[in-house]
Protein backbone atom coordinates (compact mmCIF):
# COMPACT_ATOMS: atom_id res chain seq x y z
CA UNK A 1 0.00 0.00 0.00
CA UNK A 2 1.47 3.37 -0.78
CA UNK A 3 0.08 4.62 2.59
CA UNK A 4 -1.54 2.66 5.67
CA UNK A 5 -5.69 2.52 6.77
CA UNK A 6 -6.34 6.21 8.47
CA UNK A 7 -7.67 3.73 11.19
CA UNK A 8 -4.21 1.97 11.51
CA UNK A 9 -2.53 5.27 12.93
CA UNK A 10 -5.43 6.20 15.35
CA UNK A 11 -4.05 5.24 18.45
CA UNK A 12 -5.28 7.67 21.20
CA UNK A 13 -7.36 6.08 23.73
CA UNK A 14 -10.77 7.48 24.15
CA UNK A 15 -12.23 9.74 26.65
CA UNK A 16 -15.40 7.76 27.30
CA UNK A 17 -18.38 9.48 28.44
CA UNK A 18 -21.63 7.84 30.36
CA UNK A 19 -25.11 9.76 29.69
CA UNK A 20 -28.35 9.34 31.05
CA UNK A 21 -31.16 9.08 27.66
CA UNK A 22 -33.99 8.50 30.16
CA UNK A 23 -34.89 7.21 33.42
CA UNK A 24 -32.77 4.28 34.22
CA UNK A 25 -31.36 4.59 30.20
CA UNK A 26 -27.81 5.11 29.33
CA UNK A 27 -25.36 5.81 26.64
CA UNK A 28 -22.09 4.35 26.79
CA UNK A 29 -19.87 6.43 24.21
CA UNK A 30 -16.21 7.39 23.38
CA UNK A 31 -15.85 10.35 21.05
CA UNK A 32 -16.45 8.53 18.06
CA UNK A 33 -15.27 4.84 19.17
CA UNK A 34 -18.51 2.30 19.03
CA UNK A 35 -20.95 3.21 21.63
CA UNK A 36 -23.39 0.60 23.70
CA UNK A 37 -26.60 1.40 25.57
CA UNK A 38 -27.87 0.37 28.83
CA UNK A 39 -31.74 -0.66 29.94
CA UNK A 40 -31.95 -1.01 33.39
CA UNK A 41 -35.53 -2.68 34.35
CA UNK A 42 -36.64 -3.88 37.64
CA UNK A 43 -34.89 -7.14 38.48
CA UNK A 44 -31.95 -7.23 35.96
CA UNK A 45 -30.07 -4.95 32.86
CA UNK A 46 -29.97 -4.86 29.21
CA UNK A 47 -26.50 -4.71 26.95
CA UNK A 48 -27.14 -3.13 23.66
CA UNK A 49 -23.45 -4.11 21.72
CA UNK A 50 -21.13 -6.08 23.19
CA UNK A 51 -18.04 -4.00 21.87
CA UNK A 52 -14.86 -5.25 19.86
CA UNK A 53 -13.32 -7.21 22.72
CA UNK A 54 -13.81 -8.38 26.30
CA UNK A 55 -11.72 -5.48 27.61
CA UNK A 56 -13.94 -3.02 26.32
CA UNK A 57 -16.72 -4.78 27.43
CA UNK A 58 -15.58 -4.93 30.43
CA UNK A 59 -15.38 -0.86 30.44
CA UNK A 60 -19.26 -0.69 29.92
CA UNK A 61 -19.58 -3.02 32.79
CA UNK A 62 -17.42 -0.80 34.92
CA UNK A 63 -19.86 2.02 34.24
CA UNK A 64 -23.27 0.25 34.88
CA UNK A 65 -21.60 -0.92 38.46
CA UNK A 66 -20.81 2.66 39.04
CA UNK A 67 -25.08 2.90 38.79
CA UNK A 68 -26.96 -0.65 39.73
CA UNK A 69 -26.16 -3.68 40.83
CA UNK A 70 -28.36 -5.54 39.08
CA UNK A 71 -28.04 -8.58 37.02
CA UNK A 72 -26.78 -8.59 33.09
CA UNK A 73 -29.94 -10.80 31.99
CA UNK A 74 -29.67 -9.82 27.99
CA UNK A 75 -27.51 -8.36 25.30
CA UNK A 76 -28.72 -7.03 22.09
CA UNK A 77 -26.43 -6.52 19.49
CA UNK A 78 -28.38 -4.73 16.45
CA UNK A 79 -25.79 -6.05 13.69
CA UNK A 80 -22.78 -8.92 12.88
CA UNK A 81 -19.60 -6.54 12.92
CA UNK A 82 -16.82 -7.87 15.10
CA UNK A 83 -16.46 -4.21 16.56
CA UNK A 84 -19.69 -4.62 18.13
CA UNK A 85 -19.94 -8.39 18.92
CA UNK A 86 -17.09 -10.05 19.58
CA UNK A 87 -16.93 -8.67 23.63
CA UNK A 88 -20.25 -10.37 24.53
CA UNK A 89 -18.65 -12.77 26.47
CA UNK A 90 -17.67 -10.27 29.27
CA UNK A 91 -21.30 -10.14 30.45
CA UNK A 92 -21.74 -13.22 31.35
CA UNK A 93 -25.90 -12.87 29.91
CA UNK A 94 -28.27 -15.09 30.40
CA UNK A 95 -29.22 -14.32 26.46
CA UNK A 96 -27.90 -12.68 23.61
CA UNK A 97 -30.22 -11.40 20.94
CA UNK A 98 -29.68 -10.82 17.21
CA UNK A 99 -32.27 -10.68 14.24
CA UNK A 100 -31.96 -14.12 11.99
CA UNK A 101 -30.86 -11.32 9.61
CA UNK A 102 -27.77 -10.78 11.56
CA UNK A 103 -27.46 -14.51 12.75
CA UNK A 104 -26.99 -15.30 8.89
CA UNK A 105 -24.45 -13.00 8.41
CA UNK A 106 -22.34 -14.13 11.12
CA UNK A 107 -22.56 -17.13 9.61
CA UNK A 108 -21.81 -15.81 6.38
CA UNK A 109 -19.05 -13.19 6.27
CA UNK A 110 -18.43 -13.13 10.11
CA UNK A 111 -15.15 -14.10 10.53
CA UNK A 112 -13.76 -12.36 7.21
CA UNK A 113 -15.24 -8.90 9.06
CA UNK A 114 -13.47 -9.98 12.15
CA UNK A 115 -9.82 -10.52 10.33
CA UNK A 116 -10.68 -7.16 8.31
CA UNK A 117 -11.43 -5.10 11.58
CA UNK A 118 -8.86 -6.31 12.95
CA UNK A 119 -6.29 -5.31 10.23
CA UNK A 120 -8.07 -1.82 9.67
CA UNK A 121 -8.79 -0.89 13.46
CA UNK A 122 -5.43 -2.83 15.89
CA UNK A 123 -6.34 -0.17 18.71
CA UNK A 124 -10.02 -1.54 19.07
CA UNK A 125 -8.53 -5.04 19.20
CA UNK A 126 -5.97 -4.58 21.72
CA UNK A 127 -6.39 -7.55 24.43
CA UNK A 128 -8.02 -9.59 21.78
CA UNK A 129 -6.40 -13.00 22.97
CA UNK A 130 -9.25 -13.19 25.48
CA UNK A 131 -11.84 -13.15 22.88
CA UNK A 132 -13.05 -16.68 22.64
CA UNK A 133 -14.16 -16.53 19.15
CA UNK A 134 -17.13 -15.70 17.00
CA UNK A 135 -19.87 -14.38 19.04
CA UNK A 136 -23.74 -16.32 17.83
CA UNK A 137 -27.05 -15.29 19.65
CA UNK A 138 -28.37 -18.15 22.11
CA UNK A 139 -32.06 -16.10 20.79
CA UNK A 140 -32.82 -14.63 17.35
CA UNK A 141 -36.15 -13.56 16.09
CA UNK A 142 -37.67 -12.12 12.51
CA UNK A 143 -39.08 -8.67 12.35
CA UNK A 144 -39.60 -8.07 16.06
CA UNK A 145 -39.87 -9.85 19.72
CA UNK A 146 -40.67 -8.00 22.81
CA UNK A 147 -38.62 -8.62 26.01
CA UNK A 148 -39.97 -7.46 29.56
CA UNK A 149 -36.84 -6.51 32.52
CA UNK A 150 -39.73 -6.79 35.45
CA UNK A 151 -42.46 -4.53 33.87
CA UNK A 152 -40.14 -2.44 31.83
CA UNK A 153 -40.89 -3.32 28.20
CA UNK A 154 -38.54 -3.15 25.74
CA UNK A 155 -39.32 -4.20 21.82
CA UNK A 156 -36.32 -5.06 19.67
CA UNK A 157 -37.20 -5.03 16.15
CA UNK A 158 -35.87 -4.89 12.07
CA UNK A 159 -37.19 -1.42 10.58
CA UNK A 160 -35.23 -1.16 7.57
CA UNK A 161 -32.18 -1.61 5.66
CA UNK A 162 -29.63 0.81 6.17
CA UNK A 163 -26.10 -0.14 7.45
CA UNK A 164 -26.50 -3.55 7.02
CA UNK A 165 -28.99 -5.87 5.77
CA UNK A 166 -29.81 -7.14 9.54
CA UNK A 167 -29.98 -3.73 11.39
CA UNK A 168 -32.35 -3.83 14.25
CA UNK A 169 -33.40 -0.95 16.70
CA UNK A 170 -34.31 -1.22 20.34
CA UNK A 171 -37.48 0.66 21.41
CA UNK A 172 -38.25 1.77 24.89
CA UNK A 173 -41.76 3.14 25.29
CA UNK A 174 -42.00 3.94 28.67
CA UNK A 175 -39.63 6.74 28.20
CA UNK A 176 -39.76 7.21 24.34
CA UNK A 177 -35.80 6.35 23.67
CA UNK A 178 -34.21 4.50 20.73
CA UNK A 179 -31.13 2.92 20.79
CA UNK A 180 -30.34 2.70 17.21
CA UNK A 181 -27.17 1.27 16.44
CA UNK A 182 -25.30 2.53 13.13
CA UNK A 183 -28.51 3.68 11.97
CA UNK A 184 -27.85 7.06 13.08
CA UNK A 185 -24.75 8.73 14.11
CA UNK A 186 -24.08 12.26 15.89
CA UNK A 187 -21.02 13.89 14.01
CA UNK A 188 -19.49 10.47 13.18
CA UNK A 189 -19.44 9.31 9.78
CA UNK A 190 -21.74 6.44 8.79
CA UNK A 191 -19.68 3.30 7.82
CA UNK A 192 -21.45 2.61 4.36
CA UNK A 193 -19.12 -0.59 3.32
CA UNK A 194 -21.48 -3.16 4.39
CA UNK A 195 -25.00 -0.62 3.88
CA UNK A 196 -27.42 0.00 1.44
CA UNK A 197 -27.97 3.07 0.07
CA UNK A 198 -31.69 2.86 -1.36
CA UNK A 199 -32.98 1.98 1.61
CA UNK A 200 -30.95 4.38 4.50
CA UNK A 201 -33.48 7.20 3.90
CA UNK A 202 -36.67 5.42 4.57
CA UNK A 203 -35.52 3.80 7.38
CA UNK A 204 -33.87 7.10 9.03
CA UNK A 205 -37.94 7.84 7.78
CA UNK A 206 -38.85 5.13 9.83
CA UNK A 207 -36.75 5.97 13.01
CA UNK A 208 -38.62 9.61 13.26
CA UNK A 209 -41.81 8.09 12.84
CA UNK A 210 -41.53 6.75 16.34
CA UNK A 211 -40.82 10.12 17.78
CA UNK A 212 -38.07 9.48 20.28
CA UNK A 213 -37.41 11.82 22.76
CA UNK A 214 -33.79 10.82 22.52
CA UNK A 215 -31.28 8.48 20.99
CA UNK A 216 -28.10 6.62 21.45
CA UNK A 217 -26.77 6.66 18.11
CA UNK A 218 -24.10 3.95 17.33
CA UNK A 219 -21.57 6.75 17.47
CA UNK A 220 -20.85 10.08 18.57
CA UNK A 221 -22.78 11.60 21.77
CA UNK A 222 -26.05 10.62 23.20
CA UNK A 223 -29.09 12.95 21.53
CA UNK A 224 -30.82 13.82 24.33
CA UNK A 225 -34.15 16.24 23.46
CA UNK A 226 -36.62 16.38 20.13
CA UNK A 227 -34.07 18.96 18.49
CA UNK A 228 -30.93 16.64 18.93
CA UNK A 229 -32.81 13.78 17.59
CA UNK A 230 -33.98 15.32 14.90
CA UNK A 231 -30.56 17.13 14.15
CA UNK A 232 -28.71 13.98 13.80
CA UNK A 233 -31.05 12.05 11.53
CA UNK A 234 -31.23 14.89 8.86
CA UNK A 235 -27.36 15.19 8.85
CA UNK A 236 -27.36 11.04 8.94
CA UNK A 237 -29.14 11.50 5.70
CA UNK A 238 -27.11 14.38 4.43
CA UNK A 239 -23.88 12.29 5.39
CA UNK A 240 -25.44 9.18 3.38
CA UNK A 241 -26.90 10.86 0.43
CA UNK A 242 -23.68 13.16 -0.49
CA UNK A 243 -21.94 9.84 -0.47
CA UNK A 244 -23.85 8.08 -2.82
CA UNK A 245 -25.23 10.87 -5.48
CA UNK A 246 -21.51 12.01 -6.39
CA UNK A 247 -20.33 7.82 -7.38
CA UNK A 248 -23.61 7.06 -8.92
CA UNK A 249 -22.88 10.14 -11.27
CA UNK A 250 -19.28 8.74 -11.98
CA UNK A 251 -20.66 4.70 -12.35
CA UNK A 252 -23.66 6.16 -14.52
CA UNK A 253 -20.57 7.53 -16.58
CA UNK A 254 -18.51 4.11 -16.46
CA UNK A 255 -15.60 6.33 -14.19
CA UNK A 256 -13.69 4.53 -12.30
CA UNK A 257 -13.24 3.69 -8.88
CA UNK A 258 -10.55 6.01 -8.11
CA UNK A 259 -13.12 8.63 -9.95
CA UNK A 260 -15.51 7.63 -7.76
CA UNK A 261 -13.54 8.43 -4.75
CA UNK A 262 -12.20 11.49 -6.18
CA UNK A 263 -15.78 13.07 -6.91
CA UNK A 264 -17.09 11.74 -3.46
CA UNK A 265 -14.13 13.61 -1.50
CA UNK A 266 -14.98 16.60 -3.44
CA UNK A 267 -18.33 16.85 -2.20
CA UNK A 268 -18.25 15.28 1.41
CA UNK A 269 -14.29 16.55 2.23
CA UNK A 270 -15.92 20.54 3.33
CA UNK A 271 -19.11 19.22 4.97
CA UNK A 272 -17.78 15.99 7.01
CA UNK A 273 -13.85 15.84 7.10
CA UNK A 274 -14.24 16.91 11.00
CA UNK A 275 -16.53 13.75 11.47
CA UNK A 276 -15.12 10.86 13.79
CA UNK A 277 -13.90 8.02 11.12
CA UNK A 278 -14.01 10.03 8.29
CA UNK A 279 -10.84 9.13 6.71
CA UNK A 280 -11.48 5.38 7.76
CA UNK A 281 -14.98 5.20 6.55
CA UNK A 282 -14.36 6.82 3.15
CA UNK A 283 -12.41 4.15 0.93
CA UNK A 284 -15.12 1.34 1.94
CA UNK A 285 -18.13 3.95 1.69
CA UNK A 286 -17.22 4.55 -2.05
CA UNK A 287 -16.71 0.88 -2.76
CA UNK A 288 -20.07 -0.08 -2.09
CA UNK A 289 -21.80 3.10 -3.35
CA UNK A 290 -19.97 2.45 -6.76
CA UNK A 291 -21.22 -1.59 -6.13
CA UNK A 292 -24.45 -0.57 -5.72
CA UNK A 293 -24.84 1.84 -8.50
CA UNK A 294 -23.87 -0.60 -11.12
CA UNK A 295 -26.47 -2.49 -9.86
CA UNK A 296 -24.74 -4.58 -7.33
CA UNK A 297 -27.79 -5.28 -5.05
CA UNK A 298 -25.66 -7.18 -2.16
CA UNK A 299 -22.56 -5.85 -0.62
CA UNK A 300 -19.88 -8.22 -1.17
CA UNK A 301 -18.10 -9.53 1.58
CA UNK A 302 -14.73 -7.46 2.53
CA UNK A 303 -12.15 -9.42 3.17
CA UNK A 304 -8.38 -8.48 4.87
CA UNK A 305 -7.14 -8.99 0.95
CA UNK A 306 -9.74 -7.48 -0.58
CA UNK A 307 -9.32 -4.09 1.98
CA UNK A 308 -5.90 -3.77 0.63
CA UNK A 309 -7.06 -4.29 -2.92
CA UNK A 310 -8.78 -1.78 -3.06
CA UNK A 311 -7.31 0.73 -1.38
CA UNK A 312 -4.24 -0.03 -3.60
CA UNK A 313 -6.69 0.53 -5.78
CA UNK A 314 -7.59 4.24 -4.80
CA UNK A 315 -3.87 5.27 -3.99
CA UNK A 316 -3.40 4.89 -7.72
Amino acid sequence: MAKAFASQGDTAEKKISFTEVGKDLWAFTAEGDPNSGVIIGDDSVMIVEAQATPRLANMVIEKVREITDKPISHVVLTHYHAVRVLGASAFNADQIIMSDVARGMVMERGQEDWDSEFQRFPRLFEGHESIPGLTYPTTTFSDSMTVYLGNRKVEIKQIGRAHTAGDSVIWVPDEQVMFTGDIVEKHSACYCGDGYFGDWGNTLDNVKAYDPQSIAPGRGDALVGREAVDEAIELTRDFVNSTYKPVAQVAARNGTLKDAWDACREVCDPKFKDYAIYEHCLPFNVARAYDEARGIAHPRIWTAQRDLDMWDALQG
